[in-house]
């Protein structure tokens, strides 16, 4: 079960308590600032690993962004392999020494796919997705004239894991086209029989189960776990059927599944040798809603008052860091700390300035923090070149993101 207003605002107490000290006690003085709590990093690792029961997670690092994190994540046991975002990040990492990366997302980026195969260590490291033909063919004729030896570029397939009870109604994401099992083993054929190209895995996202919030005591949260009962049953009983379709076609190296909300039915699952999670290491705002698990608040976003303009309300430099998707009042910030303040309903949270509104503003000075909360877990890291580190009462590193290593791959 997720955690209760009460228990929200004595971690919130006592975490920003410690981020405070510890920022104040390592003289930082750049705002604003991001600060990623070791502690509750490695409890939500710990978590993760205990809902999936021995069965591995590959780590998505879309949702992290910071290789000081990988790393750390790997560390823990129970963690195997990334699940990263694009071909050129993949490349990139695997140039650092990582390995076992899977492409989540197919690439028609020729000058990647053309790095991937002159290069032999980059192709033994990585696989890239597929899902329809016209990315054998690209593959191909990125590669033409390439000499791969004996070191074939490696393929996994996607199968659609949408849910469709009856037609024109769906869940999930629009991501492959392959729904049916028959779909993916012609497809595994054709790329099997492709030079230089081996099929090596399957992949399935259900997003309707991992990514949709279900602890509203609500009509609503109650039509949602109704709808993850009935799609975990459906894409378990076709997931199955798929693999064993791949499998008389290729030896299949993992069964990727999941994401951090639906680990429980995926490693439920026979076929299924994977999970993928990465949000559920972070704890973003928009995982405070599940029922069954309740990710710890890793990552703080620090932002300074810089105007007063009215009583109680308090004005921020900056905030308006929104999540991607369809735009709602749940892809803004959460508020975290001071506890009680509000939106502006007027302006939300904005590019350059964010006022906050509330008898909490009343007690705000300039300078004063405000600490907020992404939506997201990974997208901070698009506009925060470091994260501060922060274990027990100290800043133990400055750790660079993505964006600070110069890298930005979407």
């Amino acid at each position: 079960m997720g955690h209760s207003a009460a228990q929200m605002s004595a971690i919130a107490a006592e975490q920003i308590a410690r981020v405070e000290r510890a920022l104040a006690s390592h003289g930082t003085r750049e705002y604003p600032v991001a600060v990623l709590d070791l502690d509750f990093f490695d409890a939500n690792a710990a978590d993760l690993a205990r809902r999936a029961g021995g069965t591995p997670i590959r780590v998505a690092s879309k949702s992290l962004r910071v290789r000081a994190l990988l790393e750390r994540a790997l560390e823990h046991t129970g963690f195997r392999g990334i699940l990263a975002y694009t071909l050129p990040e993949a490349l990139w990492l695997a140039s650092a020494g990582y390995h076992d990366i899977v492409v989540a997302y197919p690439t028609v980026d020729r000058s990647a796919l053309r790095r991937l195969a002159e290069d032999p260590a980059a192709r033994r490291a990585i696989t890239v997705m597929v899902d329809e033909t016209a990315h054998l063919d690209l593959i191909a004729d990125a590669t033409t004239g390439v000499h791969l030896g004996g070191t074939p570029i490696r393929v996994a397939l996607e199968l659609d894991a949408s849910f469709a009870p009856v037609p024109s109604v769906r869940f999930g994401a629009h991501r492959s086209p392959m729904h049916a099992p028959e779909q993916v083993s012609r497809l595994a054929r054709e790329a099997s029989a492709r030079r230089g190209l081996r099929v090596v895995g399957l992949m399935a996202y259900e997003g309707q189960i991992a990514g949709v919030t279900d602890s509203a005591r609500t009509p609503y949260g109650a039509a949602v776990r109704a709808m993850k009962s009935l799609s975990s049953r459906e894409i378990a009983t076709r997931r199955g059927e798929t693999v064993r379709a791949v499998q008389e076609v290729a030896e299949l190296e993992f069964v990727n599944a999941g994401g951090t909300g639906s680990i429980e039915s995926s490693v439920a699952e026979d076929v299924v040798t994977e999970v993928a999670a990465g949000s559920g290491l972070i704890g973003p705002g928009l995982f405070d809603n599940y029922v069954g698990f309740a990710p710890l608040p890793a990552l703080l976003l620090g932002f300074t008052v810089v105007r007063r303009p009215a009583p109680r309300v308090a004005t921020l430099l900056g905030g308006g860091w929104i999540a991607s998707g369809v735009p709602a009042a749940d892809r803004l910030p959460t508020l975290w700390y001071p506890r009680g303040l509000t939106y502006a309903p007027q302006e939300g949270a904005g590019e350059v300035q964010t006022p906050v509104i509330g008898d909490a503003a009343e007690g705000l000075r300039i300078g004063d923090m405000v600490w907020l909360r992404h939506a997201k877990s990974g997208e901070p890291a698009e506009h925060a070149t470091v994260y501060h580190l922060l274990q027990g009462e100290h800043i133990t590193d400055v750790t660079p993101t993505y964006r600070g290593e110069g890298r930005m791959f979407l």
